[in-house]
């Protein structure tokens, strides 16, 4: 293989691996805020070396700011649905059967 073929496959590996991290820190934040903080303590650990240390720091999570798109729960109403409007009850889906046609449900 050619070495811009390696380059390309690399540069498209990387786009996905950090695509999917793009789109699981939105799905599930607080999963990875604990990932993130278990990756930085044991970063941080002593005799660690200063680069280590420093990358520990960078990846530390940052506290909870209130915002509910943090996923810090503390408040609980994160996620909550909302009430719905002009107070219509839910309904639970139903699904029928089809009905049968003169032609014997055959599709032309």
């Amino acid at each position: 293989m050619s070495l811009s073929l390696d380059v390309q496959y690399m540069v498209v590996a990387v786009l996905v691996v950090l695509s999917a991290l793009y789109t699981l820190r939105k799905l599930a934040p607080q999963l990875t805020t604990r990932c993130q903080a278990t990756i930085a303590a044991t970063l941080l650990q002593p005799g660690g070396g200063r680069a280590a240390r420093a990358l520990g720091r960078w990846l530390q999570p940052s506290q909870a700011t209130g915002n509910c798109g943090d996923g810090c729960d503390a408040c609980g109403s994160c996620g909550t649905p909302q009430a719905p409007r002009g107070g219509a009850e839910e309904r639970p889906l139903e699904f029928r059967p089809r009905q049968n046609s003169s032609d014997g449900g055959m599709r032309h």
